[in-house]
C-alpha cells in the first residue's frame, strides 16, 4: 500500500462505507469492536468543544467504524512485506525443507521460515525430551513430515530485521496460534480446521485442533479407509481435517482427512464464519462486487469484501470477468487490523486436491539474465508484468522498477502460489556475478564480506544471496590462533572458492594467500590432471604412509613417504602439518577410480645464494639446505640476460621458480624449460623416449658433427650438422651457444646403445602457442628485475627518461645509456593501429627497440622469433635502421610497462637491380638464355661459374661433354680449366639455402644459383629413363654404410648401385671403394626408377634382373644346419642353397667352408655350385623323384630329420614334406619345426562321425604340410614379414617365424615375434591366438624359467578361455615328463572345472598312461559326483573308453557291461563297445556279444544295422560257415518279426 493514501488507509472512508447497510448490521450483531454506550461517551466527552473539532471527531470515528465494517478498498494491489504484521493468517506452501527449518512460499511472492520449534507443542515436548534423554521415543525431522508444494495455513509469529536490514518472517503452524479465535461452542460440523498430531493411540490419533477445552480425535479406519496403503501418522504431523460429529458442546470432535473431500468443501453462512475466526485456505462461495483494472472486490459469506489481485486472477478468465459472476475463491490472508481478506481465483488454489508444484515446468531460470523482455501490464501499486521471449511472463516488484525499463531482467525467483516467475529491472542486480550458488564456480577467485565469526571457521557473504565458509584451517597459509585479531564483521576479503555443492547451498572457501593468488593450473576435476602437472594444494590428513593433498571440488591425491622429499623421511608428521599449503607433481592419475599419486620432488624450488663462481651460481635449497649448482646459462631463456641476472644476484638472495634439471645436483630457472616439466613433456627415462617426441632442452656441447643437447633427468642427444638447421653449415661453432634454449624432435632411437638424434630444424619443430610472445614478456620482466635491483645500488637512470632525448636502452652494467633525438621518436604519441612499417633503433643481443611508423610510440622485440634460429652471417642479423612488417597484439600491454606487444617479420629493402636483373626479372635469368661466364672452381661433380652479372651459376657433370663423347672411366670435368671464359645455357635454377635443384617450371621457382650447360646443344629436356635401358652415369660417392655407390645421372637425378650390381668379379668386391673415383664416367643398366624423387637403382655388370641359369655374386646372410645356405642376392632377391647342391661331390661336412657375410659366385635357380670353372665329374648320382632308385643301389645322402620311426634322408634335390597335425610343436633342440609322425588314430565315440571330416583334414594337414617345408619356407626375417603383411591372422606364419628365429637359438626374438602376434591377430579369431599361446608357452617350458613360464600361462589364461589354456599347458607338462606339475595342474582343473566332462576326461587319461588305474577309478566316483546325473552314462562309458586304451581291458569291458544292462537301448554305447571289442577282444568275446547286440528290444532299423556289422565281422575275420550262421539269424529275425506282424 502506497505512503501517499496514508490517510486513507483500506476500507476506505466511512462515508463510502455507509452506503452499504448489511455491512453495518453485521458489524452490529457481532459486536467486534465496541458498543454504541462508548460511542456516545466518546461525543460527550467531546461535547465541550467548537463545531469544527466535532466534525473532525465525527469523521475520526466514521473512519475507525469503517475499518470495522470490513469495507472494500479503494484499490486492489499486491500484499507487501510492508503490510505483513505479526498474528497476521496466511496461506504457504512448502518451498524447502531442511534438518531445522522449513522454508515457506507466502502469497505475491513473499517468503517465511518455519522453525523446528514452532510446529505445535507435542512436537517441541518430543524434541525437549530426546535431547534430555536419549531413551525416548525417535522423532521424525522435518523432511519426513514436511514436503515441497505442501499447503499449510500459517500465522505470522514474529517479524525480525537481518543484519543486512532486510525482513524475515518467522512463520507457525501450531494449531493454538492459527485456531485462536475459534471457541469449543463455535466448532461446527463441515469446518475445515488445520491440525497436528498430538499422540498416536491404539485405534487413532489424538489430534491438536488449538481450541482450548476441546480433544479431537481422528480414527485409523476413517484415514485408511480415505487413504489407500497411507502411512501412520507421526507426532507432529500437519493436516487439514474436516469436523466431522460434534459432541458435549464441543468438548470431543470427531475428525476426518479426506483431502479429496476437504479441498472441495466449501465454507457456509452456517458454520458461524466471521471476520474474527475467518481462516485461510477456505474455499468461498462468491459474487464479483466489482471490476477494477488492478483486480476483482468480490462479496462472501452473505456480507464479507475481500480483494483478488491481478496475480490471482486466472489468466485465461480475466476478460470474462463481470460484475455479479458466481466463483469460488480460496481465501489467502487476512490483516488482523484493517480485516482486509484476500482472495485467489486461481485454478490450482481452488483445486488444492491435485496439489501445488513448487517448481516451475522446463529448465531452472532462477539467476537468469534475459534480454528481449516486453512490458505488457503496469500495476502502478503493485509492479508490471514483463513477456519473456519465449512467451512466459514475469512479474517485476514495484520496488524493482526504478531502473528505466530497458528490456533487460534477471529471474529472482519462482513464485509456487502464483505460478510466475519475480524478476528485477535494477541494473545493479542484473550486474551481480552471483545471484544462485550455481554462478559460483570452484576455483574461481571471489571478493565477499566478513558476516561472522565462528568457532569452526568464518562465514563470508558473497551476495545478498550467497555465503560461504572459509574453515578454520583456511583463514591464512599458517593457523591463526587469534583470528578475530585478523578479521573483522564487514571487512572485505578476497577468497578463492575451494568447492561449491549447487543443490546444498554450500559453498567452501579459503583465505590462504599462496592458492588465493597460484598461477599454477588447477586441479577442478581428476580430468585436469595428467602426469607431470604441478598445482598448489593442501594437506588434509599425514599418515604413516605419507600425505594426502587436496584441490578443488574434492580431487585429491597421495604422496607417498618416498615421494616426500629428496631426503629420506621416517615421521611425516614432524614436517608436514594438516592444512599446509604444498606444490605437488602428479606421476600417475586414475581419473575413472578416482585416484592420483603425487610428488612433492622436483617442483618450483626456492633457493639461497651461497656463492657465486665464473660459470654460476651455489646455491642451498630451501627448506632442507640441499647443497646444488645453478650455472649462469640456467638463469634465463635469453643467454644475453644471463650475466646480468648473474651480477645482479649476490650472496644471501633468495631465488625463486627453480626446478630441478636432474636429481635435484643441477638446478634450472629456464621459463621454458620449467613450463615443460610442469606439463608433463618430458621423458624421464630412455624408455620412454619415442621417435617424433619433441622435448625442451639445452646446448650441451658444440662438436664440429653436430651439438648434444641435455634434457631434464639427465637424457643427452646429438643434433648432427644436417639437423642443426635448414641453412647449410660449414662451422658448427658460429651456430649455438652452450646452454641456449632449443625444442629438439627425436628422429632415430638405438636402444641397444641407448642413444638417439634430434632435429632442430624450425621447419620440424612445432613452437607452443604463443611461445614467442611469452618469452619476450619474460625476458623483460627478467631485465625489469635487473634494473631495480641495480638501482637499490646505486644507479639512478630508467627508461623511457627523456634528457633531450628519449631513452632507449640502459646498459646497466656499463652504465652507458643510449638515447635518440630523431624527431619522429620525440613527437607527441599517437593511437595504435593494426599494422605499420617498423623500423629497428638499436640492437642490444637479445633484444631489439623499434619505432612503430610515425606514431613517436617505442617498443621492444626479440631479435629471434623462434628458440632454435640462428644467424651465420652479418647480413641476417638485425641492424639499426632496418625496416620491419609489424603487426600489433595488444595497443598497451601490462608485462612490457605500457608499451605495445607485437609480432614482426622481416621486409626486404628494394635494391638497385643491374641491368641482367631488370632483364631477367623476379626469378633470375630466363630459359634457354646464352650466358658468358668465368670458371671459379672445378669439382669433380659440378663446376662453378661466375656470370656477367657477378651472379653464380653451375654446371653440372652431366652437362660438360655431348653424352656420345663421354668415355668409360674419363672424369669430364677435368676438360675444363680454373679461370676459363666459358658459354653456357640456363636449364634451371638451385636454391642456395639447400643447394636443391629446381625447375623453372616448379611453382615456388625463385631465382638463386642458375644450373647451366655447356653442351650447345642440350635444351634442357628430361629423358624418360625406361627399365633395362642403358645410360651415361658419373660416380659421386661410395656410401660404406649401406655399402652402395651413389651416382647421378643429371642434375636433379641421383640412382644407387649397390654392391653386389657393382662388378661380376669376386676379387674387386673386397675393396668396393677403390673400384670408382669421384666423378668417373660409367655405364649403368637402370633397375628400378622413381617418380618422384627422380631417383633409380642402378646395375654396373650389365644385368638389370635375375634370370635362370645366370651367373651372379651372392652374400651369405645365415648357415641353416638342416637347408643349407641362405644367400642375398642383387636387386632385393634371396636364396636357399640346399645342402646337396653346395658341390659336386658328396663331403662329409659340407657347411664348414661357408662364414656369414661371405661372397659367393652362384647360379641362379638351378643349383648354387662353389666351383663352377672348376666342376669336377659327378661322384654322386642326382636323385630328382623315387621313380630312378632302384633296390640295392648305394647312395649318399644327408640326414634331414630324426623321428621315432626311422631317420628321413635327403638326396639331391628332393622336397621333403613335413606331416602336421592338430596344434604344433618342437623337438628338443628347437632347430625347425617338428616333423610330426601320422596322427594316431582316435576311436570315434559313435563311430559313424568320421569319415565325413577325413577329407577335410587331409586337405588342412596337406596344405599345412606344405607351408611347413623348410624347402618352400621363408628364410629370412624380410620374407616373414611380407607374408604376414598379407596374413597377419595366420598363426602358422607366426610360428614359423618363431622357429626361424630358434633355429639360430635366437630365443629372445622369438619371444619377441610371439607377443607381436598376440597383439597383431585379431580378437575375433580366438583359436589363432589360442595356437600362438601353446607356441609360447612350449619355448617358456623349453628354455624359459618357472617364473616365465607362470606368467605366460597367467597372461593366457586372462586373455583367452581357461579351460583349453589349462588343457594345453597340462599336455606340454605329461610330454615333456614334468609328472609332479602335471599332475598339480589337473587337481586344479578339476576344481576350477568340475562342471566340464573334458577335464575329467583329461585327468583320466593322464591318470591311465601313468599307469595310475585305481587313481582313474577314485577320479571316475568323483567326476560322477560333481557332474549332472544325466552325464552319468556317457562318463563312465568314455572312462571304460580310456581302460581299453591305456588301463585294463577287462576292467572296460565290465565297465561296459554294467552301463550297457543299465541302458539296453543305448545303440551308440553298443557300437563303441563293439569297436573296441574288435580291437582288443577274442573272436568268441566279439561274437557273444554281436548275438547280444541282435537281441536287444530296439527299433527294426538299428538290429538292421548291427546285422550288416555283424556280416562285416564274419567277413574279414570268420569261415564261409559263420558268414552262413549269420544269415540265418537275420532270416529268423525277419521271420519273427513278420509273424509278430500278423498277429
Amino acid at each position: 500500500m502506497a505512503s501517499a493514501v496514508e490517510d486513507f488507509p483500506r476500507g476506505g472512508t466511512a462515508k463510502k462505507s455507509t452506503g452499504s447497510k448489511t455491512v453495518v448490521h453485521r458489524t452490529e450483531a457481532d459486536n467486534l469492536f465496541q458498543s454504541n454506550e462508548q460511542a456516545e461517551t466518546k461525543k460527550r466527552k467531546a461535547g465541550a468543544k467548537d463545531d469544527s473539532k466535532k466534525l473532525k471527531k465525527q469523521k475520526a470515528e466514521e473512519k475507525k467504524v469503517g475499518l470495522t465494517l470490513n469495507a472494500p478498498v479503494k484499490c486492489v494491489e499486491i500484499l507487501h512485506v510492508k503490510d505483513v504484521k505479526e498474528g497476521m493468517l496466511m496461506l504457504g506452501c512448502v518451498k524447502e525443507v531442511t534438518d531445522f527449518e522449513v522454508t515457506v512460499s507466502l502469497p505475491s511472492g513473499l517468503q517465511g521460515f518455519l522453525s523446528i520449534k514452532n510446529i505445535c507443542d507435542s512436537y517441541t515436548k518430543l524434541l525437549s525430551e530426546q535431547l534430555d534423554s536419549a531413551d525416548t521415543e525417535e522423532i521424525c525431522s522435518l523432511p519426513h513430515l514436511f514436503y515441497p508444494g505442501m499447503v499449510l495455513r500459517c500465522v505470522v509469529a514474529k517479524l525480525d530485521v537481518t543484519k543486512r536490514g532486510s525482513l524475515s518472517i518467522q512463520l507457525s503452524i501450531n494449531p493454538k496460534l492459527v485456531n485462536k479465535s475459534l471457541t469449543p461452542s463455535g466448532l461446527k460440523t463441515g469446518m475445515v480446521l488445520s491440525a497436528c498430531v498430538e499422540s498416536v493411540e491404539d485405534y487413532g490419533y489424538i489430534i491438536d485442533i488449538g481450541v482450548s477445552g476441546t480433544k479431537a480425535f481422528l480414527s485409523k479406519e476413517s484415514l485408511k479407509f480415505k487413504h489407500n496403503n497411507a502411512q501412520e501418522l507421526k507426532v507432529g504431523q500437519y493436516l487439514t481435517s474436516q469436523v466431522e460429529e460434534v459432541k458435549n458442546d464441543g468438548r470431543v470432535v470427531q475428525l476426518s482427512a479426506n483431502l479429496t473431500t476437504i479441498a472441495q468443501t466449501c465454507a457456509e453462512p452456517k458454520q458461524g464464519w466471521n471476520l474474527t475466526t475467518l481462516l485461510p485456505g477456505l474455499l468461498v462461495k462468491a459474487a464479483i462486487k466489482e471490476v477494477t483494472k488492478h483486480g476483482l472486490i468480490l462479496d462472501f459469506l452473505s456480507s464479507f469484501n475481500g480483494q483478488v489481485d491481478f496475480l490471482h486472477m486466472e489468466p485465461e478468465q480475466a476478460s470474462s470477468y463481470t460484475k455479479g459472476l458466481q466463483v469460488n475463491a480460496r481465501v489467502l490472508y487476512i490483516e488482523p487490523q484493517t480485516r482486509l481478506v484476500g482472495m485467489s481465483l486461481r485454478s490450482h488454489l481452488i483445486h488444492l486436491e491435485t496439489g501445488i508444484e513448487p517448481v516451475p515446468a522446463g529448465r531452472e531460470r532462477i539467476g537468469e539474465v534475459v534480454k528481449e523482455c516486453k512490458m505488457t501490464a503496469m500495476h502502478h501499486l503493485s509492479g508490471g508484468v514483463l513477456e519473456l521471449p519465449d512467451k512466459t511472463l514475469a512479474f517485476v516488484h514495484v520496488s524493482q522498477l526504478f531502473a528505466q525499463p530497458e528490456h533487460i531482467c534477471r529471474i529472482l525467483d519462482f513464485s509456487p502460489m502464483e505460478q510466475i516467475h519475480f524478476a528485477t529491472l535494477r541494473k545493479s542486480v542484473i550486474g551481480k556475478p552471483f545471484y544462485r550458488y550455481h554462478d559460483v564456480q570452484a576455483g574461481q577467485v571471489v571478493e565477499g564480506t566478513v558476516s561472522v565469526l565462528l568457532s569452526h571457521g568464518m562465514v563470508v557473504h558473497l551476495s545478498d544471496h550467497i555465503k560461504g565458509l572459509v574453515p578454520r584451517t583456511h583463514l591464512s597459509d599458517i593457523v591463526l590462533q587469534n583470528p578475530e585479531k585478523k578479521y573483522m564483521e564487514g571487512m572485505k576479503v578476497k577468497c578463492r572458492v575451494l568447492s561449491v555443492d549447487a543443490e546444498n547451498k554450500k559453498l567452501y572457501l579459503t583465505r590462504k594467500k599462496t592458492l588465493v593468488e597460484s598461477s599454477l593450473p588447477l586441479f577442478l576435476s581428476y580430468n585436469d590432471t595428467r602426469p607431470g602437472r604441478v598445482s598448489h594444494g593442501y594437506i588434509v590428513s599425514v599418515k604413516d604412509f605419507g600425505c594426502i593433498v587436496r584441490f578443488y571440488n574434492g580431487v585429491k591425491g597421495l604422496v607417498p613417504l618416498s615421494e616426500l622429499s629428496s631426503e629420506p623421511i621416517v615421521r611425516p608428521e614432524d614436517i608436514f602439518y594438516v592444512g599446509q599449503v604444498v606444490k605437488a607433481k602428479v606421476l600417475q592419475c586414475d581419473p575413472e577410480k578416482g585416484k592420483m599419486a603425487l610428488s612433492f620432488k622436483a617442483v618450483r624450488l626456492d633457493a639461497k645464494v651461497l656463492k657465486k663462481s665464473l660459470n654460476g651460481l651455489e646455491v642451498a635449497i630451501l627448506p632442507d639446505e640441499i647443497h646444488a649448482v645453478l650455472p649462469m646459462s640456467h638463469l634465463s631463456d635469453h643467454m644475453s640476460n644471463c650475466p646480468l641476472l648473474w651480477e645482479s644476484l649476490q650472496e644471501g638472495d633468495i631465488i625463486s621458480k627453480l626446478i630441478s634439471a636432474s636429481h635435484l645436483k643441477t638446478l634450472t630457472k629456464k621459463p621454458t624449460v620449467r613450463w615443460s616439466l610442469e606439463e608433463g613433456v618430458v621423458a624421464k627415462d630412455f624408455s620412454e623416449i619415442t621417435v617424433g617426441l619433441q622435448l625442451v632442452g639445452w646446448i650441451k656441447n658444440i662438436m664440429p658433427y653436430g651439438v648434444f643437447v641435455e634434457f631434464p633427468y639427465g637424457l643427452c642427444g646429438l643434433a648432427p650438422k644436417s639437423a642443426m638447421t635448414d641453412k647449410f653449415i660449414r662451422d658448427t661453432t658460429n651456430t649455438f651457444q652452450v646452454g641456449q634454449t632449443v625444442i629438439a624432435k627425436v628422429t632415430n632411437l638405438d636402444e641397444e646403445k641407448r642413444r638417439f638424434l634430434v632435429t632442430l630444424k624450425i621447419s620440424e619443430v612445432i613452437s607452443p602457442q604463443g611461445d614467442a610472445q611469452t618469452r619476450l614478456i619474460n625476458g623483460l620482466q627478467e631485465r625489469r628485475a635487473v634494473t631495480e635491483m641495480l638501482v637499490m645500488k646505486g644507479v639512478k637512470l630508467t627508461n623511457g627518461q627523456k634528457v633531450g632525448a628519449v631513452v632507449l636502452h640502459v646498459d646497466m652494467l656499463s652504465a652507458c645509456v643510449h638515447v635518440s633525438i630523431l624527431s619522429k621518436v620525440m613527437g607527441k604519441k599517437k593511437s595504435v593501429r593494426l599494422k605499420y612499417t617498423a623500423m629497428v633503433q638499436h640492437i642490444d643481443k637479445d633484444f631489439a627497440v623499434i619505432s612503430l611508423g610515425d606514431t613517436a610510440q617505442l617498443t621492444v622485440i626479440q631479435t629471434c622469433s623462434h628458440l632454435n634460429e640462428i644467424f651465420l652471417s652479418e647480413s641476417e642479423k638485425l641492424k639499426a635502421g632496418m625496416t620491419l612488417s609489424a603487426e600489433v597484439i595488444e595497443p598497451s600491454c601490462q608485462e612490457l610497462q605500457g608499451l605495445p606487444l607485437v609480432s614482426w617479420e622481416r621486409s626486404m629493402p628494394e635494391r638497385k637491380r643491374t641491368a641482367s636483373e631488370n632483364q631477367t626479372g623476379r626469378k633470375g635469368h630466363c630459359f634457354g638464355e646464352i650466358l658468358q661466364g668465368t670458371v671459379r672452381t672445378v669439382k669433380p661433380t659440378c663446376i662453378q661459374v661466375t656470370l656477367e652479372d657477378g651472379s653464380s651459376g653451375s654446371v653440372h657433370v652431366s652437362e660438360v661433354v655431348e653424352p656420345a663423347e663421354v668415355r668409360l672411366g674419363s672424369f669430364p670435368t677435368s676438360s675444363v680449366k680454373v679461370g676459363s671464359v666459358v658459354t653456357a645455357r640456363v636449364i634451371g635454377g638451385r636454391e642456395a639455402s639447400s643447394h636443391r635443384f629446381l625447375p623453372f617450371s616448379h611453382p615456388k621457382f625463385t631465382y638463386t644459383i642458375s644450373e647451366l650447360t655447356l653442351i650447345p646443344s642440350k635444351l634442357g629436356i628430361y629423358v624418360l629413363f625406361l627399365f633395362s635401358s642403358m645410360s651415361s652415369c658419373f660416380s659421386r660417392q661410395f656410401n660404406s654404410d649401406r655399402k652402395s655407390l651413389e651416382v647421378t645421372t643429371d642434375p636433379s637425378v641421383s640412382g644407387t648401385v649397390e654392391l653386389l650390381a657393382m662388378t661380376t668379379d669376386s676379387k674387386d668386391i673386397g675393396h668396393p671403394e677403390k673400384l670408382y673415383k669421384l666423378g668417373q664416367a660409367v655405364r649403368a643398366r637402370v633397375v628400378e626408377a622413381s617418380f618422384p624423387p627422380h631417383r633409380f637403382v642402378l646395375s654396373l655388370t650389365g644385368v638389370h634382373k635375375l634370370e635362370k641359369g645366370s651367373i651372379t655374386l651372392g652374400i651369405v646372410t645365415n648357415i641353416q644346419p638342416q637347408t643349407g645356405l641362405l644367400v642375398k642376392l642383387p636387386f632385393g632377391g634371396m636364396g636357399t642353397v640346399a645342402v646337396t647342391d653346395l658341390a659336386d661331390a658328396y663331403r662329409p661336412n659340407p657347411l664348414a667352408v661357408y662364414n656369414k657375410d661371405q661372397f659367393l659366385r652362384s647360379v641362379w635357380m638351378i643349383s648354387v655350385i662353389d666351383r663352377v670353372q672348376k666342376r669336377i665329374p659327378e661322384k654322386d648320382p642326382e636323385v630328382l623323384s623315387v621313380n630312378k632308385l632302384k633296390a640295392g643301389q648305394i647312395i649318399r645322402g644327408y640326414v634331414k630329420s630324426v623321428g621315432e620311426q626311422g631317420q628321413v634322408t635327403s638326396s639331391a634335390s628332393c622336397p621333403s614334406r613335413l606331416q602336421v597335425t592338430a596344434g604344433f610343436s618342437w623337438d628338443v633342440g628347437l632347430s625347425s619345426l617338428k616333423p610330426a609322425s601320422a596322427a594316431q588314430e582316435e576311436d570315434s565315440s559313435d563311430g559313424e562321425d568320421q569319415e565325413g571330416s577325413t577329407k577335410l583334414v587331409e586337405k588342412q594337414n596337406f596344405q599345412e604340410a606344405e607351408l611347413m617345408d623348410p624347402n618352400l619356407r621363408p628364410q629370412d626375417a624380410a620374407a616373414f614379414e611380407r607374408l604376414l603383411l598379407a596374413s597377419p591372422n595366420s598363426s602358422l606364419l607366426w610360428l614359423q617365424f618363431m622357429a626361424h628365429h630358434l633355429q639360430a637359438t635366437q630365443i629372445e626374438q622369438a619371444r619377441t615375434v610371439a607377443e607381436r602376434a598376440l597383439k597383431t591377430i585379431s580378437f575375433r579369431e580366438e583359436q589363432e591366438k589360442l595356437n600362438v599361446w601353446v607356441a609360447l608357452l612350449n619355448l617358456e617350458n623349453m628354455y624359459g624359467t618357472e617364473e616365465s613360464l607362470k606368467k605366460v600361462f597367467e597372461r593366457a589364461v586372462q586373455f583367452c578361455e581357461p579351460m583349453p589354456v589349462y588343457q594345453k599347458l597340462s599336455e606340454i607338462y605329461a610330454k615333456s615328463n614334468k609328472i609332479k606339475e602335471a599332475e598339480g595342474l589337473y587337481k586344479t582343473m578339476v576344481k576350477r572345472f568340475r562342471q566340464n566332462k573334458e577335464v575329467w576326461f583329461s585327468y583320466g587319461t593322464f591318470l591311465l598312461q601313468q599307469g595310475q588305474s585305481d587313481a582313474a577309478s577314485n577320479l571316475l566316483q568323483r567326476a560322477l559326483k560333481s557332474l549332472p546325473p544325466k552325464e552319468s552314462v556317457d562318463v563312465i562309458a568314455k572312462f571304460a573308453q580310456l581302460e581299453f586304451r591305456y588301463g585294463d581291458v577287462e576292467r572296460g569291458r565290465n565297465m561296459f557291461d554294467k552301463v550297457l544292462s543299465t541302458y539296453p537301448k543305448r545303440t551308440d554305447l553298443w557300437s563303441v563297445f563293439i569297436d573296441l571289442m574288435v580291437k582288443h577282444g577274442s573272436q568268441k568275446e566279439i561274437r557273444a556279444l554281436f548275438d547280444r547286440v541282435i537281441h536287444l528290444s530296439v527299433s527294426v532299423k538299428k538290429i538292421k544295422f548291427f546285422f550288416k556289422r555283424y556280416l562285416e565281422y564274419e567277413k574279414t575275420h570268420g569261415t564261409p560257415q559263420s558268414v552262413q550262421a549269420v544269415k540265418e539269424k537275420a532270416i529268423e529275425f525277419v521271420e519273427a518279426k513278420g509273424t509278430e506282424g500278423t498277429k
